[in-house]
């Protein structure tokens, strides 16, 4: 009784539970992830440092970067809507209307009828472009003001005459006090009884014209009388001629007004 009681009890012992061994395996296991996990991490962490840095050093040159410029084209703008002439002041007696999206500027029957039609706003460095069609009689004509007094159908500034090269009133011609430029002078660029489109750049005291896409005047003016190059309205005009009542048609009528300041350029 008593040899087999103690000669039991080292065999039980000995014998290694089966829950402790499968804690025992548990725990290495943890124990060899747990370095693998800490392996991982010291090679990754520099990579993970150094692709941080790459970040950063991106996302500072998107920033710092100026913005695009917008494209030229974007400041064009329309000066008539094709409607009506909520934009436009009509100064004398001539009729201004619009007819089939055309602005119309006429005498009705009456060829001492004469005035202008005002742009609401001032300008002062500016392209305009614009399509025009003329009544072919005689010494008839029309014209554009460039920065013109508001209020007034007289010519202030410079003038950009619309007529027939042929009996003296060139077309696209610069005007102020007699001739600056001729223009179109032997009224070979303008299309009669069509339409024709015309370009003008007024900056300060350098004016261009263009007719149906050719250059016709490029003139800049020696003294300029300081009110010609400030800022002021853009009128079309048209009066009766030799007791002719005529027409002029005007369509596409769009401006592009340039840098404050950009007329010293020009004079160099």
């Amino acid at each position: 009784m008593w040899t087999h009681r103690y000669a039991h009890t080292p065999t039980c012992c000995t014998r290694a539970s089966p829950l402790l061994l499968t804690g025992s395996k548990s725990l290495l296991s943890h124990h060899k992830n747990a370095l693998t996990l800490s392996r991982y991490l010291q090679i990754m962490r520099p990579l993970i440092f150094i692709a941080s840095l790459l970040l950063l050093s991106c996302a500072a040159i998107t920033f710092s970067a100026d913005p695009p410029a917008q494209p030229a084209a974007d400041a064009w703008r329309s000066l008539f809507n094709g409607k009506d002439l909520s934009d436009w002041t009509p100064v004398g007696r001539a009729v201004w209307r619009v007819e089939d999206g055309v602005i119309v500027g006429t005498q009705d029957g009456d060829a001492s009828r004469s005035g202008v039609l005002d742009t609401k706003e001032q300008f002062q460095d500016f392209e305009i472009s614009l399509d025009f069609l003329l009544d072919e009689h005689g010494k008839y004509n029309s014209g554009v003001y460039l920065r013109n007094q508001p209020g007034t159908q007289a010519q202030t500034g410079y003038q950009i005459n619309i007529g027939r090269g042929v009996i003296g009133e060139y077309c696209g011609g610069l005007y102020r006090d007699g001739w600056r430029a001729t223009g179109d002078q032997k009224d070979q660029i303008r299309k009669p009884r069509e339409w024709n489109s015309m370009r003008i750049l007024a900056r300060g005291p350098h004016v261009e014209v263009e007719l149906n896409g050719k250059m016709i005047v490029n003139y800049t003016d020696p003294s300029p009388n300081p009110a010609f190059i400030g800022k002021g309205v853009i009128s079309l005009q048209t009066y009766g001629a030799e007791g002719h009542s005529g027409f002029v048609k005007f369509r596409n009528v769009k401006i592009r007004e340039l840098p404050a300041g950009s007329h010293a350029e020009s004079t160099k």
